[in-house]
């Protein structure tokens, strides 16, 4: 392209120093081919197909008019620059689309197998769950799995947008895509290609440009009515008024090709889909994908957030806040208490065993009898220890304490002794206050919705400041809650549901807008959402709206910068106060103002 713009230039000057007017005129048309021959192959095409009004159409009607009232420079112009504005667009919607297309560098090419001792490489597609990988020090990881051997550094930016690098060991989950930085690791494969994490990422970005906005869908429509209402004024102007007022066809003619350069929409065609592109665009850099730029539109929208508790404004892991011990140090009940559940999987014994950390010494275990619904007995170094909750204490008529604490409550008692008890309760997340502060600052009401019990659920909701919550739910009463709460927004408010559980999968499927916390999200959950937040960061749902807020109004600015300039230089040229080179500016430099406005949309901090 650069080449034949630079031939056209010299052909152009060159015609402009020959005085013989068949050879200037067989120059003139040479370089007005040369730059347009394209966009005459596009438009007859398109016009044997059927698709008659576009732009290709309008630039070859306006230019072939020209050239036939002898007006060659201005036609080879209005090609000229036409190219030019091309040009420049294709470089934006490259550059644009760097940042989405930069994410297929995550698909790995290869897997490396066992075979005979030697690692070889096979196709991932191949490989099957249960399967053992190894990856080496800088490949990727090419399918999900649990690391099984090794411990290394994890480059994990490509997938969730974390700039420091996240360490790894034996047992960690690890997800397909990210980087194996230090040394090598031997990783048995928990999902097929299909359904590893970066296959779902890459369809997700494959499909976001196939839901269009409100916005694209206006301009799809203007488009398509607007180009033929404006060929018919333009044969108007080119015929009605030499037939009713008189005149010289030529002038009229002259007006009305000037008319149909002016009126090309590209400024708009190009620029709506673009800022909605770089939008997109900009999210995915920062670890946040959106399925779609109707989604995009609808987010700036949100009157009304409503979030799951448990792994989305908590951790989802349960941790040991207090130990409050009577008689006996607290690491002497701790340690009770870690023995007692030595043989139990249950989250809370998990959550015991790992702040007790030293061996436990099974020996001193004896005469373990499980309470379904209560707790634990066991005989521990030779002393009777109960763990549980106060129904298995009433049970054993132990008297003991009641504690006001919010949380788990685990009680301990040791040869038919109230010692103490232990409290554990899920971890709010990092900056969870500082997003609800942030939404609350932005007039969005915030609403919870959980399973877990009124009191806890009561002093999350104080503690964070949330204007509604709804505890003790099962899935059916969360979706009948959000349902109520959608039927009770404004006309063109939004409703968003932010969860990460299986359980969340229905309520994220019918919010407006549904957001999976995807870090360590349920599958089903990330399916059903229309936005994808890929790292554990609560925090990322204020940069998504923001995001959002900034593509709408670059929008805004392009509609309302593009038609404006556009009727207004309409006017003139059905006036005749407009020639052919205010024409070339109101489409291509128009176009070209808009495309770099767009372009904004993709530098969103």
């Amino acid at each position: 392209m650069i080449f034949r713009i630079v031939l056209t230039v010299l052909f152009w000057i060159a015609a402009n120093f020959i005085e013989i007017d068949l050879v200037k005129y067989i120059i003139f048309i040479l370089a007005y081919l040369i730059i347009g021959y394209d966009v005459l192959s596009r438009a007859i095409k398109n016009i044997l197909r059927g698709e008659v009004f576009d732009e290709n159409f309008l630039m070859s009607i306006a230019t072939i008019g020209a050239i036939a009232l002898k007006e060659f420079p201005e036609a080879i112009a209005v090609m000229l620059f036409y190219q030019i504005g091309e040009t420049f667009q294709d470089y934006a919607v490259n550059n644009s689309r760097k940042s989405i297309t930069k994410l297929m560098e995550i698909r790995p090419d290869f897997a490396n197998i066992k075979v005979n001792d030697k690692l070889e490489k096979v196709n991932p597609e191949n490989v099957k769950i249960g399967d053992i990988i190894f990856v080496k020090p800088g490949e990727k990881v090419p399918l999900d799995g649990i690391v099984r051997s090794g411990n290394s550094m994890l480059d994990t930016k490509t997938i969730t947008g974390e700039s420091v690098p996240r360490s790894i060991e034996p047992g960690c989950e690890i997800l397909s895509g990210t980087i194996n930085l230090n040394s090598l690791l031997e990783i048995e494969v928990t999902k097929g290609f299909e359904d590893s994490t970066v296959n779902k990422i890459l369809e997700l970005v494959e499909n976001a440009t196939s839901k269009k906005s409100k916005s694209e869908k206006f301009i799809t429509k203007f488009a398509k009515f607007y180009t033929p209402i404006v060929v018919f004024l333009a044969l108007a102007i080119a015929v009605i008024p030499p037939l009713v007022i008189g005149g010289k066809w030529v002038k009229w003619i002259s007006r009305a090709l000037i008319f149909l350069v002016i009126s090309c929409p590209c400024a708009l065609v190009i620029s709506i889909p673009l800022s909605f592109f770089g939008g997109i665009g900009g999210a995915s850099k920062k670890g946040i994908l959106i399925k779609g730029s109707n989604y995009l539109e609808a987010l700036s929208n949100t009157k009304v957030t409503v979030f799951d508790k448990t792994g989305t404004l908590t951790k989802g892991v349960f941790k040991i806040q207090k130990i409050n011990s009577i008689g006996l140090e607290k690491d002497e009940l701790l340690k009770f208490a870690a023995y007692t559940e030595n043989y139990s999987n249950h989250p809370i014994a998990l959550s015991i065993k790992q702040e007790f950390k030293e061996e436990i010494d099974e020996e001193n275990i004896k005469d373990i009898t499980e309470i379904s619904g209560k707790g634990i007995k066991a005989v521990v170094f030779g002393k009777e220890v109960l763990v549980g909750n106060e129904k298995l204490l009433n049970e054993e008529n132990i008297k003991f304490e009641k504690t006001d604490d919010v949380g788990t409550i685990v009680y301990i008692a040791i040869d038919k002794k109230f010692s103490g008890y232990i409290l554990i309760s899920d971890e709010l997340k990092e900056n969870t206050k500082e997003t609800i502060d942030e939404l609350k600052k932005s007039s969005i009401k915030t609403v919870m919705l959980t399973g877990d019990r009124n009191r806890i659920a009561e002093k999350i909701k104080n503690d964070l400041g949330i204007d509604e919550f709804y505890s003790e739910l099962l899935p059916e009463d969360k979706l009948n809650l959000l349902e109520e709460i959608i039927k009770n927004k404004g006309k063109n408010e939004k409703v968003a549901f932010i969860g990460d559980g299986v359980n969340d999968s229905p309520v994220l499927a019918r919010a407006d807008i549904g957001i999976a916390m995807g870090g360590i999200g349920a599958d089903s959950a990330i399916e059903a959402s229309d936005i994808v937040i890929m790292t554990d960061e609560i925090n990322k749902i204020i940069e998504a709206i923001r995001i959002s807020k900034k593509t709408l109004k670059i929008v805004r600015q392009n509609i309302i910068f593009a038609i404006g300039i556009k009727i207004a230089i309409l006017i003139l040229g059905a006036l005749g106060l407009a020639n052919m080179w205010m024409a070339v500016f109101a489409d291509v430099g128009v176009s070209i103002i808009a495309i770099l406005n767009a372009m904004r949309a993709l530098k969103i901090n």
